[in-house]
């Protein structure tokens, strides 16, 4: 199953996360097939701490793949802070 999900990065105490397109059985750091987005959740007031390509997600949730329960939270989040 393709699942839409974050892979951690960045330094030691300093998380970094991407928001990739994987297969389920792939590990969380492991390959993956494309980068959606990214999630600073450490970033200043100046820097962004969310993106995600809108266009992307919405094809691949046509094709069939399903959202952890983080990116499904985040998603929501970027979703009301870009509508407000």
């Amino acid at each position: 199953m393709v699942v839409i999900r974050l892979a951690r990065s960045g330094a030691k105490k300093r998380p970094f996360y991407n928001m990739v397109v994987t297969d389920s059985r792939n590990r969380r750091d492991g390959r993956f097939v494309e980068r959606i987005g990214f999630y600073n959740p450490v970033a200043a007031e100046s820097e962004q701490g969310l993106v995600v390509n809108v266009e992307r997600l919405a094809y691949w949730q046509g094709t069939g793949a399903q959202l952890s329960p983080t990116a499904a939270r985040l998603v929501k989040q970027f979703n009301a802070r870009k509508a407000a």
